[in-house]
């Protein structure tokens, strides 16, 4: 596979999933906003803004949905939805002849539902409306990838840059909330904090598949653990960085390029870390730090990606 194909492809995957993770943010912390309790609206807004990277010229001036709109709609602010969705657009074009028509086809739906909708006079139904319909369109282009896509190297990049998206999202969203709420000396929740709690849970599509294992006993310890450490969540770091894992390995097999090892190391140390450790090993230690050790190896992950597969050197490309 060419490098600009598989450069493609793990980049419109990795703005699609960005652009779900930005509306469940928008989406649940608008919701929360209905809630007349003593959390500061300033506080709250900020912690969205900072788990979208702290975008530049964006902050909580006390315009809901002024904010919301320009985060959904602004195409000069890169983690906005509309640009995210005009990137992932992009980069299927450069690549039209390695998509079937069907993932063509949904994305383009997609990306004309954002771009010609219109941004005045925005309220809360109307945005109550929008932000669950692009995530309807983010999973159906990604149910037609898995059932209209040959499960080759290109479907694996695919899955490569979904998951590294998810996975450093979950993770700066949760060292975001360790800061905030898990770091305390009590273990009694109060009645908003409780909230905030579950808005973390729903930004994860994690509520219902928590209170499976745990009920409705909200407690920080045991969301800490969940988005972190269950094998089986599909938006739990363990689940992401474990099928981030697979799909290298996959990608490395296929091409066969052996300096990718330092890539498969990385990342297979990464997974061994989530595997193996227990919830109190990293309480006791330093939580915050330990997110933000994953963050770390997710951008060394993606930088040694980009080495061995996509900027590698002629001299490399010769000796295979």
């Amino acid at each position: 596979m060419l490098s600009r194909v598989a450069d493609s492809l793990y980049w419109m995957s990795r703005y699609l999933e960005r652009a779900e993770h930005t509306v469940r943010l928008l989406d649940v912390n608008m919701g929360l906003m209905l809630d007349k309790s003593s959390t500061s609206a300033e506080g709250r807004w900020e912690r969205v803004l900072a788990a979208m990277g702290s975008p530049e010229d964006v902050s909580w001036e006390g315009d809901l949905y002024g904010l919301v709109s320009k985060l959904s709609f602004d195409e000069e602010v890169p983690a906005s939805i509309i640009s995210c969705i005009i990137s992932a657009r992009e980069n299927a074009r450069q690549v039209r002849e390695e998509i079937s028509t069907d993932q063509w086809q949904r994305l383009n739906r997609l990306f004309h539902q954002v771009t010609q909708r219109p941004v005045s006079d925005s309220n809360h139904a109307q945005f109550a409306e929008f932000l669950p319909s692009v995530i309807e369109g983010v999973h159906l282009f990604q149910g037609v990838t898995d059932t209209t896509m040959s499960h080759g190297e290109g479907w694996h990049f695919i899955q490569v840059g979904r998951y590294i998206e998810r996975a450093s999202a979950t993770a700066i969203l949760l060292q975001i909330y360790q800061r905030d709420f898990f770091n305390t000396s009590t273990s009694a929740t109060e009645n908003f904090e409780y909230l905030e709690l579950v808005g973390l849970l729903r930004t994860c599509t994690a509520f219902e598949a928590y209170c499976n294992v745990h009920t409705a006993d909200v407690s920080h310890d045991r969301i800490l653990e969940f988005l972190l450490l269950d094998g089986e969540f599909p938006h739990s770091l363990r689940y992401s960085i474990d099928h981030l894992q697979r799909g290298l390995e996959v990608i490395h097999r296929e091409t066969a390029r052996q300096p990718a090892d330092d890539l498969l190391r990385l990342a297979g140390k990464l997974k061994a870390s989530l595997n193996f450790v227990q919830i109190s090993e990293i309480l006791d230690q330093d939580a915050d730090a330990y997110l933000s050790g994953v963050v770390l190896q997710c951008h060394q992950i993606h930088d040694l990606l980009y080495h061995n597969y996509i900027h590698y050197s002629v001299q490399t490309a010769l000796a295979i």
